[in-house]
């Protein structure tokens, strides 16, 4: 069996952080929480219910992400895929062996979790998410034929392409950073249709307006940088 890692960055998501742990399929090798400078008991039930806890106190996911990439850096044993999932449940953590299969079958590089419309809760994605989704994933069709139609949060990479990628973004261009990256030094990539269900508490991005612009602003940043990069 192939070493998995599991990274989920999280911000006071004490509720729902045990229930996506448990969910976890018993075939990842380490589950890596990172309290994103959480003020409730976000950390200590991360670690009652089995995860590695780390604390990266400047607010940003790509800063929790960065923070959990680090951590395996110093290990002595790397993994050979590093999976990333949010931490307030509204991902089905259980479907994590569906979203590794490709790699593990078809030598593919990259899986995305797409939350398509058919697996979705009713009101699981707001109409900004839903809006910003498509806009993002049809500008990155038009300028670089990508076939992706989700910047989903459950993905999985193999630690190798992983750490090929140099991912730098610290906040909410994280996983479009990412997609455009692996576009760019033409990993093997795939989406596989994934449920999703309406979160426990409410969104610190897509739940605010200032959170929602800032999420658009950044992702189509990363867009027509990378349109214009040689």
């Amino acid at each position: 069996m192939p070493n998995i890692k599991v990274i989920i960055p999280a911000y006071n998501e004490e509720e729902s952080i045990p229930l996506v742990i448990k969910d976890i399929p018993s075939i990842v090798d380490e589950i890596i929480v990172v309290s994103n400078n959480s003020t409730d008991n976000t950390e200590i039930n991360a670690k009652n219910a089995g995860a590695t806890v780390l604390v990266e106190n400047r607010k940003g996911y790509g800063y929790a992400c960065l923070k959990g990439m680090d951590y395996i850096s110093k290990l002595e044993k790397k993994p050979d895929i590093v999976v990333f999932l949010d931490g307030d449940y509204s991902d089905y953590p259980e479907e994590l062996t569906k979203i590794i299969q490709p790699i593990l079958e078809d030598n593919i590089d990259f899986v995305v979790g797409a939350r398509v419309k058919e697996l979705r809760e009713e009101g699981s994605m707001t109409s900004p998410q839903i809006f910003g989704n498509w806009l993002a994933t049809n500008l990155m069709a038009l300028f670089f034929r990508s076939t992706f139609t989700d910047l989903g949060p459950f993905r999985a990479i193999t630690y190798k392409s992983l750490l090929g990628l140099n991912m730098e973004d610290k906040t909410y261009g994280w996983t479009v950073e990412m997609q455009l990256k692996a576009l760019k030094q033409k990993l093997n990539y795939r989406e596989i249709p994934v449920n999703y269900r309406n979160r426990i508490g409410v969104s610190k991005v897509s739940g605010t307006i200032k959170g929602a612009i800032f999420a658009g602003i950044k992702i189509l940043g990363w867009i027509f940088k990378y349109s214009f990069k040689k």
